[in-house]
């Protein structure tokens, strides 16, 4: 427990002094030549002249100079802001994230739709999200932020702490929302501006996508990538998919399966991660997405220093509400059970 104004405490030494006094004072009294009429008149059978009312409102005028002193609770609470990285995740949101990569023990399109709707087969948007969850879960002190990305960036959250916050605005992002063309121009030149004035030692921005740029923009995605340098922002590129991808289609004759074709554009994937001292990295499916987040996990570590900042929780109005019960417990005392007469 912490004492806000420790000085109001002195007051209790006077307080113990006029209790004393008032203790030893002498009660009023009479000379009578029996007790049986004040007896009688009170249902009393012995006179009482205890000193215990005193007692407990000096008690109680105690616990009032107590709360005065601002007795508080320290619930102390760590802040946990490393001294380095700030993230932001661009994320893919075109029509094509919705198509399903499909696993080697899936041969057949019942077999694929069973595992779609049993939830054992995700898209890859799906997919990059389970995997985003874990990579954010695993970097509670890092300042993480989110964009999404069709024909133009979208930013779903800047960089923050409040991962909790973070993780409700990933889980709103759904394919094609935006639009399907792809731009990946726009969603670096939107990190970049979100991460060029942090006070971070370390920028990264992680990018995943699993289309080609066909979206033209005032500058290209390597020139976009040329500015993550500038600002000392490198770039992990996350090619997602393989060639063996489907997307289900609704037709009036029920729904069908439609092979996806195209790719993400490796090259250019490459270039981006080179021109900003990133990495390139592909993910065929989610053991492959899980393992490449693993490894930017490993590379991308911090050094904490965690600035304690307190917050008391007030613990004054404890005493003021004892206090008041004890001056309405002696005050019913003093006029019932411990009546004294005169």
């Amino acid at each position: 427990m912490i004492i806000a104004y420790p000085w109001f405490l002195l007051f209790l030494a006077p307080l113990v002094i006029i209790y004393i006094l008032a203790a030893k004072r002498a009660l009023p009294s009479i000379k009578i030549p029996s007790l049986k009429p004040f007896n009688a008149a009170t249902g009393q059978k012995k006179f009482r002249a205890f000193r215990i009312p005193l007692f407990i409102y000096a008690l109680a005028m105690a616990l009032l100079i107590i709360a005065l002193a601002r007795p508080q609770q320290g619930l102390e609470e760590i802040k946990q802001r490393a001294e380095g990285i700030d993230i932001m995740l661009a994320v893919d949101l075109s029509g094509s994230m919705q198509a399903h990569d499909l696993p080697q023990n899936v041969t057949s399109g019942q077999a694929l739709l069973n595992g779609i709707k049993s939830g054992t087969i995700k898209n890859r948007l799906e997919i990059a999200k389970q995997e985003i969850k874990k990579f954010i879960a695993k970097r509670p002190n890092d300042r993480i932020g989110l964009v999404g990305f069709a024909p133009l960036p979208y930013n779903a959250c800047p960089p923050t702490l409040d991962h909790g916050w973070l993780i409700a605005n990933l889980d709103r992002l759904q394919p094609g929302i935006i639009g399907d063309a792809t731009g990946i121009a726009g969603p670096i030149a939107s990190a970049v501006h979100r991460l060029k004035n942090a006070d971070s030692k370390r920028r990264v921005l992680v990018l995943f996508t699993d289309g080609s740029n066909n979206v033209n923009a005032k500058i290209t995605p390597r020139q976009a990538a040329k500015l993550a340098k500038r600002f000392d922002v490198a770039i992990y590129t996350v090619g997602i998919g393989s060639q063996n991808a489907y997307y289900v289609q609704n037709t009036p004759f029920g729904e069908r399966f439609v092979p996806l074709e195209g790719q993400f554009d490796e090259p250019l994937m490459r270039d981006i991660a080179k021109l900003s001292d990133g990495k390139y990295y592909s993910a065929a499916d989610s053991e492959g997405l899980e393992k490449v987040m693993n490894q930017i996990d490993k590379m991308e570590k911090t050094t904490a220093e965690q600035p304690r900042i307190i917050d008391y929780r007030e613990l004054a109005q404890y005493f003021i509400i004892t206090a008041i019960a004890l001056i309405l417990m002696a005050f019913l005392l003093e006029n019932t059970a411990m009546l004294r007469i005169p």
